[in-house]
């Protein structure tokens, strides 16, 4: 009972792995989305 309840659990965080980067690797930045110019670090007030 326990080995098949260890298999079903690593089919699944292994489905579920597969998917995710299968999901990553479709999501792709718009040609049109232009990086932003960065004038000065602000952090150096402190």
């Amino acid at each position: 009972m326990w080995l098949l309840f260890f298999i079903v659990a690593l089919l699944f965080v292994l489905g579920n792995a597969l998917f995710l980067l299968r999901s990553a690797n479709t999501s792709k930045i718009p040609d049109n989305v232009k990086a932003q110019p960065y004038d000065k670090d602000e952090s150096s007030g402190w």
